[in-house]
Order: C-alpha cells, then structure tokens, then sequence
C-alpha cells in the first residue's frame, strides 16, 4: 500500500474510489485534496470511508463508510489504550504516534473471500516531511457502485441465532458478558419468533453459529474452521464480531423484542424467554 504524507492544512479521501467523491467543476479540487484509493477493497466498501484533517494542533479522522471500522491506538492517559467503533458520521481526534483503523471485512482476497483491511495512521513531525511529495494513486472514475455489504437473511434461524449471541453487545449489557448456552438460545429464539425450528437439539445450534461465524469473520479467519481457543471463547467472539460487523443490529433487537409482544397481546400468553446472558 502507498504512503502518504500530509502537512498542516491538508485533506485525504480514503476508500475504494476515493477520486469520485472530488466535487465536478472545481478545478482547485485536486489541490486541496489527497485520494487513497484502497488495494483490493471488497465491493462493499464505500468509495469514500474516511477523511482525514491536518490542523496545525490535531488530527481529525472523520468516517463516511457504511462499513463499520475499529479505531485504536495508544496515547499518555490513564488506562494506555483505547478502541473505538466507527460508523457512518462519527469523528475522532488522532492521538500522536501510530493509529489503526481495522476495516471490518473490508478487504478481497484472491479467491473471493472478505477479510479486514488494516490501515496505519501515523501521527508526528517525520524527519524530512518537506521533501515528501504526496502519492495521487490513479483511481478508477467510473468505479462501480457500492454493494451492499454481505448480511444474514433477516428472520432467518441463523439471524435469529447471531441476534441471540450479539445481546449483550446490542442491548449494553456488554460489562461481563458470558456466551449463551445452547437452551438459551433456543429458549429467546422461540420467544422472539415463536417458532424455533429444529434449536431444540444442541446440534442444531452449533451448525448455526458455524454458519453465522462464516459470515462474520469470513472463511479463512472463520475460528471454527482454525480451531483456536476453546468453544465457549469461540462463542463468545462470535456474539461480539455479529455485533461490530452489523450483521444483527440493534433495531433488529428492537424489532424481534416488538414482535414478542405483539403476539403475546394477541394471544395472551406470555413468550418464553430465557434468563439475559450476562
């Protein structure tokens, strides 16, 4: 990947076609602006993800993707690090020294498959910064539309599964959070949806979660198919990755919690809901 090098008062547009988001007209465009477009960015990523600003005292970082990022760095404050999740709007100052900005499966492999994409953001006074010229990698003006990102079919029983093992994360009850047990999952499937197919047999959910961890980590860092760390961890990763990578959110919580409701008032019966994970 290219490096470039910004100075005070400068902009950069990252993403998969960064060049197409340069206003039409403005022949002063290219000169205020810097354009990264990423190497084997998935489909879809946006062409814009990220505009970084060069002040004289900060760096900004502002996300305009609709793919979810993971910020992190290490700066002189009690607690040393932080993490933070990017989504679409939200701006965060860069601390001075390294930045990482992990795009969620944001990167297409040879073979067809989606793993993250890791930039770098270093922030200082490098040594012989005026002789560094910024990079204007050729990007593609006719670079095809977004695609949407790959999700679970709503109301399906693999995204009744992921939103069984992303509460935690999804509702803030994300303190201590411990993976739900298999009768757990069947018991909020089936209070949720009323009907749970066949999650009454344990083998039935773990196929599930295998097939919700294929989809949220990708197959070659899918942790079923690595065999690393012990199932329950596995799980517990699993719940977390559907939760940053929105493939359950939390209006499809809200959702799922209406519908329960709904058909408690209509039938008036009380749904069956198994004790919250936490």
């Amino acid at each position: 990947m290219p490096t470039v090098v910004l100075g005070s008062g400068e902009r950069l547009l990252v993403g998969r076609a960064p060049a197409t988001a340069l206003p039409d007209g403005d022949p002063d465009a290219q000169l205020r602006y810097t354009t990264l477009a990423l190497p084997r960015a998935a489909p879809h990523v946006s062409r814009v993800v990220g505009e970084i600003v060069v002040g004289d005292e900060v760096v900004r970082l502002r996300w305009r993707g609709s793919t979810e990022a993971q910020l992190s760095s290490l700066f002189d404050a009690p607690g040393g690090a932080r993490r933070v999740t990017l989504t679409d709007g939200m701006a965060a100052l860069l601390d001075e020294g390294e930045n990482h900005v992990l795009l969620l499966r944001g990167r297409q492999t040879a073979n067809g498959v989606y793993g993250d994409l890791v930039l770098v953001l270093d922030v200082g006074v490098p040594e012989a910064a005026a002789d560094a010229q910024p990079a204007q990698p050729d990007a593609d003006v006719d670079a095809a539309p977004t695609a949407p990102a790959p999700r679970l079919e709503p109301r399906t029983r693999e995204w009744f599964v992921a939103l069984a093992l992303a509460e935690p994360w999804l509702s803030g009850a994300d303190d201590y959070p411990r993976p739900p047990s298999n009768r757990e999952i069947y018991e909020r499937v089936r209070g949720w949806h009323g009907y749970a197919w066949n999650l009454d047999r344990p083998q039935r959910v773990d196929d599930a979660i295998r097939v919700v961890a294929r989809m949220a980590f990708g197959p070659a860092d899918d942790p079923f198919s690595t065999g690393s760390g012990r199932v329950q961890n596995v799980r517990f990763a699993v719940g977390r990755r559907a939760a940053e990578t929105r493939l359950v959110t939390v209006d499809d919580l809200a959702e799922a919690e209406l519908s329960a409701s709904a058909r408690k008032g209509l039938s008036g019966d009380s749904p069956t809901s198994a004790a919250h994970p936490k």
